[in-house]
């Protein structure tokens, strides 16, 4: 008799573990990296919460858009992996259209056209945070591995059409990740160190290239970022806000909701983009190494992941969504203490919003997909 029918006799009801372990194995998902969301996402919330002036109608927001983001990461492991491999062609090309219909007929805010409103507001751009590494992944598949020189040309084009369809919005921060998730699926499938040292002389003029292609207030911002003070109640001012907000936390913390910068208002954009110095402040350093802490997990289950996924395509997009995830969280950490220029982009799972944290969940739920669809090889 196995043990759970004899704590179903003893007991009268199943054992609350072995069911639930039965369920997520059922949903195909994949406990250790839900875990890891899960805290990451109560953290989030408990900073958000100090973060939003304590509003309830704007937490509750949250809340619920954690709720939509949870079901469609649900939904996304239920779809195999060989399905999304057929499909990725066509989100591929809908995505691209959607982008060229942003900039035809998008919705204006704050000055760039990023937004589309076709019954539902959204931002086509976030569609392309999967569709492009699943595009590169899925060209990859049936090729030769490591790519050749033409295979990383095309894989190229791939790349720039909708990065440039995005900087134009304009949204360089979204652009340069999206670039960013792509480059990655190369690098994974192998690069000689020649090619790679070419790549990296390439990349100079391509620097000159993306200066003169950026918006004023773009290279305001890298100007700012080689000396902050220049400007400090300008340009300057968020990133040395930030800064002193980090700086004051300590090692415990000012305490939770008792954070000066924050809520007195000096810190800008605290529940969006510079939501990790609130935490830095609030919740000392500690606080931020339980956060850094529980990312590193996600993403090191998300390489594992990967390694144990059966085929090309599959093991290409996993490691291009674990390790894109670490530069999510890498370039808004160093955003916000003055290591690399502010772009806008959010923290992970924590900052306020919709659009991105849903695009995030599917992207897991596409890792639980590889992982629970995997082909166990026979002892």
């Amino acid at each position: 008799m196995r043990l759970s029918d004899t704590q179903r006799l003893v007991t009268g009801k199943a054992a609350p573990l072995g069911d639930a372990a039965r369920a997520m194995r059922r949903f195909h998902i994949d406990g250790p990296l839900l875990g890891g969301l899960l805290l990451i996402c109560a953290l989030g919330l408990v900073v958000l919460y100090s973060a939003v002036g304590e509003s309830m109608r704007l937490w509750v927001s949250q809340l619920l858009r954690l709720g939509v983001a949870l079901l469609a990461m649900i939904f996304v492991a239920q779809i195999s992996p060989d399905f999304l491999r057929r499909w990725t062609p066509w989100a591929y090309v809908a995505g691209l259209i959607l982008l060229t219909l942003v900039l035809v007929t998008g919705e204006v805010s704050q000055g760039a056209r990023r937004w589309l409103n076709l019954g539902i507001r959204f931002q086509p751009s976030e569609i392309m945070k999967l569709a492009v590494p699943m595009m590169a992944a899925w060209y990859l598949h049936d090729r030769q591995i490591p790519p050749r020189f033409s295979h990383i040309l095309i894989i190229g084009v791939i790349i720039v059409v909708p990065t440039v369809l995005i900087a134009r919005q304009p949204d360089l921060g979204t652009a340069l990740l999206i670039a960013a998730s792509g480059i990655i699926v190369v690098v994974l499938a192998g690069l000689s160190i020649r090619l790679m040292l070419a790549l990296a002389v390439l990349s100079v003029p391509g620097a000159y290239a993306l200066w003169s292609f950026m918006q004023e207030y773009q290279k305001q911002r890298v100007l700012t970022l080689l000396n902050p003070d220049s400007d400090p109640l300008g340009a300057g001012y968020n990133i040395i806000q930030s800064k002193i907000a980090i700086g004051s936390g300590g090692l415990f913390g000012k305490g939770w909701t008792n954070g000066s910068q924050a809520q007195l208002e000096f810190l800008p954009e605290r529940d969006t983009d510079f939501i990790f110095a609130v935490m830095g402040e609030e919740l000392g350093l500690l606080g931020v190494l339980a956060l850094i802490g529980l990312y590193m997990f996600v993403v090191g289950r998300g390489l594992y992941i990967a390694i144990q996924a059966h085929d090309t395509y599959s093991r290409l997009l996993a490691g291009s969504i674990s390790l894109t995830f670490f530069v999510y969280v890498f370039v808004n950490t160093a955003m916000v203490t003055g290591l690399v220029p502010v772009v806008g982009i959010p923290l992970p799972l924590v900052s306020f919003g919709g659009t991105s944290m849903v695009t995030l969940m599917a992207g897991f739920g596409i890792l639980m997909s590889i992982h629970s669809h995997r082909k166990l090889l026979p002892h």
